[in-house]
């Protein structure tokens, strides 16, 4: 824990952040209503080369996997301010896999103002360049058509937030994000060299500010504890390509597989596992998604959910 402890008896968040983000992750909430499905997973029985039918695919895929679900005004209500939180850490493209696809937020998006929200702001604190990554990946433009606020993270609107976390007991968390009615969470499944994968809990890294680097000293504890605390809303993993080797920044086209699958669900640690096993991971192999489970913040057996499987 050595250097992470200079973050462990920082001044409290201010009550009415706090506030806002109990209200927003309430566990009363239509998300976790009983009777209905806690996850879904969408594929795609071709694999189309051509990038309109790649982008049709991503479309679909994301509409069948919320509808499965019971639509998206399931998480989201009328006036809501929704944040959309996709992995637009890196300078690549869509084909090379290391940022969620494109047309998977897009649709989020298009979703969220269907349900009713208000506002949908989409952003990430990304290690290349925002001005580089954002439009490079091609999310900037696509959630922008859609109707969303893309917007580069301010400095000045990172706070000092009590995390009460096993390992983070307090670290600068992004305001706009806990102030949000609605967060929902769009990673990419990749491997990375530090945690063999990185998925929705570890996407979380990019709505906290502060030296992110020394979370990495105990990835399998700190990311548990961002989870924790976060509760998205929803999770929506972007599977359509992945990235096998060589993450989380990747470049070569030939690490990068073909899944065409998108899958929604309320529980971050199947998810997490589902895209672990798309991966070629067992999922009790990556440390934050056992210790998700060990503190029962959701189930790394995925299938005990008995999950909606769709075929397009």
């Amino acid at each position: 824990m050595g250097l992470l402890n200079s973050h462990t008896l920082l001044a409290t968040p201010r009550p009415t952040l706090n506030n806002a983000h109990s209200k927003a992750l309430s566990p009363q909430s239509p998300a976790s209503s009983p009777g209905l499905p806690a996850l879904s997973i969408a594929h795609y029985k071709g694999s189309p080369a051509d990038p309109d039918g790649i982008a049709e695919e991503a479309r679909r895929l994301t509409r069948q996997a919320l509808e499965s679900l019971g639509g998206m005004g399931r998480f989201v209500s009328k006036g809501n301010v929704v944040w959309v939180k996709p992995d637009i850490g890196w300078d690549r493209r869509p084909e090379q896999a290391a940022t969620t696809n494109p047309d998977v937020v897009g649709t989020l998006v298009e979703m969220c103002y269907q349900a009713g929200a208000k506002k949908v702001l989409v952003s990430d604190n990304p290690c290349n360049p925002a001005r580089l990554s954002f439009p490079r990946s091609g999310i900037q433009q696509a959630a922008e058509k859609a109707g969303a606020e893309v917007t580069f993270l301010d400095e000045r609107k990172f706070r000092k937030m009590s995390i009460k976390g096993k390992i983070l007991r307090e670290w600068q968390v992004y305001q706009d994000v806990v102030e949000a009615d609605r967060l929902i969470n769009v990673p990419i499944a990749k491997n990375h060299n530090l945690c063999l994968a990185t998925l929705g809990m570890k996407n979380l890294m990019g709505v906290i500010g502060g030296p992110r680097n020394r979370l990495h000293q105990d990835l399998g504890g700190t990311l548990p504890d961002l989870a924790a605390f976060f509760k998205p809303r929803l999770v929506v993993l972007d599977a359509i390509r992945v990235l096998t080797a060589n993450g989380p920044v990747g470049g070569n086209l030939a690490d990068v597989k073909r899944k065409d699958t998108v899958a929604a669900g309320i529980d971050q640690v199947a998810v997490d596992a589902l895209g672990a096993t798309l991966l070629g991971y067992k999922p009790a192999s990556i440390g934050y998604i056992a210790e998700g489970n060990a503190r029962g913040l959701g189930a790394m057996d995925f299938k005990s959910l008995a999950p909606i499987q769709i075929e397009l």
